[in-house]
């Protein structure tokens, strides 16, 4: 039997395939911001996201004329489409004729890997944007977070509204991200496995992960450990005020500074945490380290210590609108290229849109699962990481 140059047939197989799929540990994707047009677009383009600025207030004094103030400076945030990836699915004919009846099972497990692989690529990639552009960290490293109550959840809901984050107890707006640990001790819990405390005997039933203090809980594949930089002896370089997110720096010994690296003034487990976001310095040498809006919350004298905290599990509750992911189809010219056939499928579950093309060779077909996408953490402050 040959293989026609049509979709028509797959489209229902690639469908059962993505069902499969969609439903891991891909918590993230579920939660952010996705602009997932049908455009194709080409690795490298730009996507601009604006960004309103806080409004001001004025006091309301009657007039016979609308006073002209009030007027708005938006900014923006460029985000870079910077992956473009294919998952390949070659099959010759004589693969298919030895196939026989099991061709349409092999190849719905064929397009499951090839989604399987984009899908959990991008998670990977958005919980580490997450982790590298919080504002702050709540929590012990290398303590799994719940382990006798949901307190580490109300911390994180504390830092998110302290720093204005919108979707107050919405969990549809406000998401949770963890690790299958972390899920094993939320489940553990007394008081959500029961019914009676828990309004429901979901998590005992069946496994869910209810909404808990304003977040969706979602349980992620993506979330790594984070290997602290090594540099010590990190103290204030000048005075710092309430609110800088550009801390000038030195330190007395040698090491290495990393995005994601979480710090505390005096010792590592002090109550504030934050997260580094970029640096110009490493151990010895002075320089400036950025973090996250709203900045730090107190101020700080010259020669203040820094400390970094250990290695930790990237756990991180967010609001939607802090982390964008945008996805096409990539670009192929206005005539077409050598594909014989292209369709585009919708994830229903995920809505990651994804295109498919097949290729005509020599005694082969090769089918190719197409994405380019990029993501961006626009809004840091309305980012918080729970250490684990």
């Amino acid at each position: 039997m040959a293989v026609a140059n049509t979709f028509t047939g797959l489209i229902p197989t690639m469908y059962r395939a993505m069902q499969t799929v969609s439903r891991e540990l891909t918590g993230a994707i579920a939660g952010v911001t996705l602009d997932a047009r049908a455009t194709g677009a080409a690795k490298d383009q730009t996507i601009r996201a604006p960004i309103a600025p806080a409004a001001t207030l004025e006091a309301f004094t009657p007039a016979v004329t609308v006073p002209n103030t009030g007027a708005a400076t938006y900014a923006y945030v460029d985000m870079t489409l910077s992956k473009s990836y294919v998952a390949p699915i070659p099959i010759s004919g004589e693969e298919e004729l030895s196939l026989g009846d099991n061709y349409q099972e092999v190849m719905q497990q064929n397009f499951a890997q090839a989604f399987r692989a984009i899908t959990n690529q991008i998670e990977t990639d958005l919980c580490l944007e997450a982790i590298t552009n919080a504002s702050r960290a709540y929590g012990t490293s290398g303590t799994t977070p719940f382990a006798s109550s949901l307190a580490d959840a109300a911390q994180i809901k504390r830092i998110l509204d302290d720093n204005g984050a919108p979707g107050n107890n919405d969990p549809n707006y406000r998401s949770l991200i963890i690790n299958s640990a972390a899920g094993v001790n939320l489940r553990s819990l007394a008081n959500l496995m029961t019914a009676s405390n828990n309004g429901s005997d979901q998590t005992l039933r069946n496994g869910f992960l209810l909404p808990v203090v304003g977040f969706g809980v979602r349980e992620s594949n993506g979330i790594a450990t984070h290997t602290k930089g090594t540099a010590t002896g990190l103290q204030s370089n000048g005075a710092f005020a309430v609110g800088d997110t550009t801390l000038a720096i030195d330190g007395s010994d040698s090491g290495t500074l990393l995005a994601g690296d979480v710090f505390s003034f005096g010792t590592a487990e002090t109550t504030t945490k934050y997260v580094l976001i970029s640096t110009t310095a490493s151990g010895a040498a002075a320089g400036n380290i950025l973090i996250g809006k709203p900045g730090i919350r107190a101020a700080h004298a010259d020669n203040d210590e820094i400390t970094l905290a250990a290695t930790y599990t990237g756990n991180f509750g967010f609001s939607r609108n802090a982390l964008v992911l945008a996805t096409r189809p990539p670009a192929r010219p206005m005539g077409g290229d050598a594909a014989t056939d292209v369709t585009l499928i919708t994830d229903p579950v995920s809505g990651l849109t994804f295109s498919v093309a097949r290729y005509n060779l020599y005694g082969l077909a090769r089918y190719q699962v197409e994405l380019v996408w990029g993501y961006k953490a626009v809004q840091p402050e309305h980012i918080a990481v729970l250490l684990g």
